[in-house]
C-alpha cells in the first residue's frame, strides 16, 4: 500500500519520500489510519518492520504546533533505541520544523534540562531518566494527547513495569495510547487492559516476519572450544559485518579483547560503558569501520544496520524469542546472511525450543580445522592482492619493483605480501574466556517448557531459511560444506565496503610467521 492512500498530509508525504519510504510496510498500513482516526492500537511486531515510523507519522500529524506543551510522549527500553527514534522522528517532522527532544540515562542531565526550555512537543525517553526529569518537575506531561510504549516486553523484561505504570498515570486519562510490543505476556495485556480505551489489536502474520535470506546453522561445541572455532569460521566466511551476541558483559569484554588480540577489527559494548563509548562503537560499526561488534542482547537494542552479513550466537539465548531478535540482525533489504549458535552438549534442549518456535531446523556445521582456516585466509588474502593491483598505478613504482626483483626471489617477495595480509598463527596468542555458569536443564527434557524465561533479550524479524540442506556457498577448498564458506558475492551487497583492504579486517603486523626471505646469490 501506498503511504499517499493512509490519510497522511501533503508535508508528510513530502518527507516520506526524501526518507527513503516507498511503500508502507504491514504494521504502518493497518496503524496508521486507525491512529489518525483517533483509536487506540496494540500493535504486535518485532524490530525491523517499520513500526517507528507507523506511530512517528500519526504523531507528527496530529501534534499543534502552536502549542509549546510536550504533546506526544514515547517511552522506549533502551538509551539506543530512544536516540534512534527521536531521529527519525526529527527526520519525518523536519518540513514543519516539529521540535523533538530525547532524554536517557547515562548522559549530564544538566544539559536535557537546557534542551527542554526549548519546549518540545514530542518527547522520547528511557523510564529511569523521565522519572527523574518528572521528580524534578522540568518534565510536565498534562498535555500529553498522544503515548507510545515501544518494545513493552523488553521493558518487562527489564523490570520497568512499575516505572512505566507510574509514569502514565502523570498523563491525561483523554489521551490516545499506542503499545508495540514482540510478543503478549500477560503482564503487558495488564498494562492494555488497565490503561487503554478499547484497544485496537494489530498483529503481523508470522509469514511477514519470516525471510528466506538467512542460513542458519549450529556448531556443537564445548565452553573452552567456541573462541577457537568462531575465529576458524571468521577466517574461512570472511564475514563483512558480523554481530557476536553474548550472555553476559563479562563475555563481551573478554571476547571483544580476545579478538583484538588475534588482530580482528573488533568492539563490544554493554550497559556498562559510558554513552559516549557505545555511541562511538555504534558509529564505527554502521559506518563500516568495525567489522565485528560484540554484545548482550540488551546492549544491542535498536541497532539498525542493514549490511550485517553474519550473526554468531557465542551463547545460546535462554529466551527462543531472543533468537528471533538476534538472528533478525542479518538478512535484511534482500541481502543474504548467515547465523550460527554455538551449543554445548547440555544446551541442545534449548536448541529445539528454538526450533519449535521458528519452525526451522537448523543444519549442523563441521567446525574449520586450521588447515581449513589458512587456506581461507591465503583465498581471502588472494582476493585483496587483486584489488591491490587492479587499484595501484604500477608504473609509478615500477623502479623500485625492479630493485627488489633483483635482489629478492620473485616468490619470496609474494610470499611476504602473503605473510603481511594472513596471520596463520594467531591461534597461538592466548585468549582466556571465564567459564559461565550452565544453563538449568529444562525439566522433563525440555519438551515444550517456556518456564525458562530468564534472558533480557529483545526480540526482532527474521525466522530463516526452511528444512533444506543448501549450505552457503563454497569456494574455500573441497570441503567448504562442512562449514560454510566466505560469500562469494560479497563485493555485490556492501556498498562503499566493496574493496576494505584486508588489513583493515584484521591488522598486519610485520613477518609474524618467523620465515627469512632468501637474497638471491
Amino acid at each position: 500500500m501506498k503511504f499517499s492512500e493512509l490519510g497522511l498530509t501533503k508535508p508528510l508525504l513530502k518527507a516520506v519520500e526524501r526518507n527513503g519510504y516507498e511503500e508502507a510496510t504491514p504494521i504502518q498500513a493497518e496503524t496508521i489510519p486507525m491512529v489518525l482516526e483517533g483509536k487506540d492500537v496494540i500493535g504486535q511486531a518485532q524490530t525491523g518492520t517499520g513500526k517507528t515510523a507507523a506511530f512517528a507519522l500519526p504523531i507528527l500529524q496530529n501534534i499543534d504546533r502552536d502549542d509549546p506543551h510536550i504533546q506526544a510522549l514515547v517511552i522506549s527500553p533502551t538509551r539506543e533505541l530512544a536516540i534512534q527514534t527521536q531521529e527519525q522522528i526529527f527526520q519525518l517532522g523536519k518540513e514543519e520544523h516539529a521540535k523533538v527532544q530525547v532524554v536517557y540515562g547515562g548522559a549530564d542531565i544538566r544539559r536535557q534540562i537546557n534542551s527542554l526550555k526549548n519546549q518540545p512537543q514530542v518527547l522520547v525517553g528511557t523510564p529511569g531518566r523521565l522519572l527523574d526529569h518528572m521528580n524534578r518537575r522540568t518534565v510536565k506531561l498534562d498535555h500529553v494527547k498522544m503515548l507510545v510504549l515501544d518494545e513493552a516486553d523488553e521493558m518487562l523484561n527489564m523490570g520497568f513495569l512499575d516505572d512505566i505504570e507510574s509514569i502514565i498515570k502523570e498523563t491525561p486519562d483523554e489521551r490516545q495510547t499506542m503499545l508495540f510490543s514482540a510478543t503478549m505476556p500477560a503482564e503487558i495485556k495488564r498494562v492494555g487492559v488497565q490503561f487503554m480505551h478499547e484497544p485496537h489489536h494489530v498483529k503481523i502474520k508470522a509469514k511477514e516476519l519470516t525471510t528466506d535470506l538467512i542460513d542458519q546453522y549450529y556448531v556443537r561445541a564445548k565452553d573452552y572450544e567456541k573462541f577457537d572455532v568462531m575465529t576458524r569460521i571468521f577466517d574461512v566466511q570472511a564475514p563483512d559485518l558480523s554481530i557476536v551476541f553474548t550472555r553476559t558483559k563479562r563475555r563481551v569484554d573478554e571476547i571483544s579483547r580476545g579478538l583484538e588480540a588475534r588482530g580482528y577489527n573488533a568492539a563490544g559494548i554493554h550497559g556498562d560503558l559510558t554513552q559516549k563509548s557505545r555511541s562511538q562503537i555504534l558509529n564505527r560499526f554502521k559506518h563500516g569501520k568495525l567489522d565485528i561488534l560484540v554484545a548482550t542482547d540488551v546492549a544491542a537494542r535498536g541497532i539498525d544496520v542493514e549490511d550485517v552479513t553474519h550473526v554468531f550466537n557465542y551463547d545460546i539465548p535462554q529466551d527462543p524469542d531472543s533468537y528471533v531478535h538476534r538472528v533478525g540482525r542479518t538478512g535484511r533489504a534482500g541481502h543474504h546472511g548467515v547465523s550460527l549458535t554455538f551449543v554445548t552438549p547440555n544446551e541442545m534442549d534449548y536448541l529445539r525450543e528454538i526450533e519449535k518456535l521458528t519452525k526451522v531446523r537448523m543444519l549442523p556445521m563441521k567446525p574449520p580445522s586450521e588447515e581449513d582456516a589458512f587456506t581461507g585466509q591465503l583465498s581471502n588474502a588472494e582476493e585483496t592482492v587483486k584489488d591491490l593491483v587492479e587499484k595501484t598505478d604500477t608504473d609509478k613504482y615500477a623502479d623500485m619493483a625492479s630493485k627488489l626483483l633483483d635482489q629478492y626471489e620473485a616468490v619470496d617477495l609474494v610470499a611476504a605480501l602473503l605473510n603481511d595480509l594472513t596471520k596463520d598463527n594467531s591461534n597461538q596468542v592466548p585468549v582466556k574466556i571465564t567459564p559461565e555458569r550452565p544453563l538449568p536443564r529444562h525439566k522433563g527434557g525440555g519438551g515444550g517448557s517456556r518456564n525458562y524465561r530468564g534472558g533480557r533479550g529483545g526480540h526482532g524479524g527474521g525466522h530463516g531459511r526452511g528444512g533444506n540442506s543448501r549450505h552457503y556457498g563454497g569456494r574455500n577448498n573441497d570441503s567448504h560444506h562442512r562449514y560454510g564458506s566466505s560469500s562469494k558475492d560479497r563485493r555485490d551487497r556492501g556498498g562503499n565496503r566493496d574493496h576494505r583492504d584486508h588489513r583493515d579486517h584484521r591488522s598486519s603486523g610485520g613477518n609474524k610467521h618467523g620465515f627469512t626471505i632468501r637474497k638471491k646469490d
